[in-house]
């Protein structure tokens, strides 16, 4: 089965807490700290293999998490770090953030990598605290949480040439002859529902990879039919070989195809009319597919060049695989975005997000929240006295206890912190 989208869940491993802890040895009187830091929490690595051609692993495993960091230790040792969960993905692998539609990572060669979600650092210990004037704290942190997120991976096909046209003008014949490609061939719409990749040969010894993609109907760009899961994998290639049946078997104008086939490459992405497009004429083995060639030469003007060809008797076949494989040799291999020049980073200013925000329940008691506020108490080690005397002083200094008490707070109130209650004291 061909698997090209699917949603997934990632988690990166939490960093290892802190420990407190004191040298106690024979002749070493106050000793001082020893407490060692944890180590850092494995992230979450996407990685390319190109003996990999579909999403099917994701099919049977949506969860991803990696390890947490080993706890640190004492004498100030340090724990170890957690070594990254790294998932194989076939080339051509787009990773999308679900929640916000951010791209995270476009994946396209071999051994090509990139981190999706990264492991938290592991907690400080004890040692890492102590000053000239508290030379022996009881402080230390837990680990910080790894990133999690929902994702969705996307596979668009990495294929030099890509064949477009109706269902049943021949694309998936013309791919089986010119490739050892075998894809299914029958006289019913939508007989292709996943791409068939296939490696042609010319004969003067040039090489390329051809895509027979799933046919195109009208309004595929809003969806119908096989939609966008046909045009996603149009993006990849780098000539797009329109295959026009000019019999015209099934009572269509062949220049009527090529217009709405061109129609919903537009709508979908504008970027693709930029890419060079050959018109491979099809079936002219068929009865009134000269005089239908004919007319459609007079509406379409000099713009495209088109090649007479049938697949079925494979006439014309050498002379379009040579106007590919030329059109081929003036366009660069693979890039992240064929159509974008310039490549210079622009950065933007982004507002900083509020380190809490305050609101109430029903039952009148306010509830603290925000990615800041809550990763400070996750790593607040409550277990000794001094790590919770220093989380209130962190959340003074946010200025919390001064936005309680501007939004009504009075001594005596309940103060919620993710599944944790407090009360608020004067």
């Amino acid at each position: 089965m061909f698997v090209d989208q699917v949603s997934v869940f990632v988690k990166a491993g939490d960093g290892g807490n802190g420990l407190v802890a004191y040298r106690r040895e024979k002749y070493v009187p106050l000793g001082g700290p020893a407490g060692g830091d944890g180590g850092n929490g494995a992230d979450v690595i996407f990685k390319v293999d190109e003996g990999l051609n579909t999403l099917m692993d994701f099919r049977y495993n949506r969860h991803f998490k990696g390890k947490r960091g080993e706890n640190g230790m004492s004498k100030t040792q340090h724990g170890k770090n957690a070594s990254a969960l790294v998932v194989p993905v076939p080339p051509g692998t787009t990773v999308f953030d679900e929640d916000t539609g951010e791209v995270i990572a476009d994946l396209l060669v071999h051994e090509q990598q990139a981190v999706i979600a990264k492991g938290g650092r592991g907690g400080r210990g004890n040692t890492r605290f102590a000053t000239a004037n508290n030379p022996a704290p009881a402080i230390a942190e837990n680990g910080e949480p790894g990133q999690e997120r929902n994702i969705k991976v996307e596979l668009k096909v990495i294929a030099d040439v890509g064949l477009v046209g109706f269902p049943s003008v021949g694309k998936s014949t013309f791919l089986s002859v010119v490739s050892a490609a075998k894809p299914k061939i029958a006289d019913y719409h939508f007989t292709t529902l996943s791409p068939n990749l296939g490696v042609v040969d010319t004969s003067d010894h040039r090489s390329f990879v051809m895509a027979d993609l799933p046919g195109l109907i009208e309004g595929a760009s809003e969806g119908i039919g096989l939609g966008h899961q046909f045009l996603r994998h149009v993006e990849r290639t780098r000539v797009i070989v329109h295959v026009i049946d000019m019999a015209s078997t099934e009572g269509r104008d062949p220049y009527d195809d090529f217009v709405k086939i061109n129609q919903e490459l537009a709508e979908y992405d504008p970027r693709l009319m930029n890419r060079p497009q050959i018109i491979a004429a099809n079936k002219m083995d068929m009865p009134e597919s000269e005089e239908n060639l004919a007319k459609f030469k007079e509406q379409l003007g000099d713009d495209y060049p088109v090649y007479k060809i049938s697949a079925l008797t494979r006439e014309g076949l050498r002379d379009i695989l040579f106007a590919i494989a030329d059109a081929l040799e003036s366009i660069p291999k693979v890039t992240t975005e064929l159509d974008d020049a310039d490549e210079t980073v622009v950065y933007r200013y982004q507002k900083e997000e509020a380190p809490f925000q305050i609101t109430r329940d029903p039952d009148g008691s306010y509830v603290l929240y925000g990615t800041k506020i809550e990763k400070l108490f996750k790593m607040t080690d409550f277990q000794h006295d001094e790590s919770a005397q220093r989380f209130s002083r962190q959340l003074r200094g946010m200025g919390v206890d001064t936005a309680l008490r501007e939004r009504g707070a009075k001594d005596g109130d309940i103060i919620r912190l993710l599944d944790y209650e407090f009360e608020f004291v004067e």
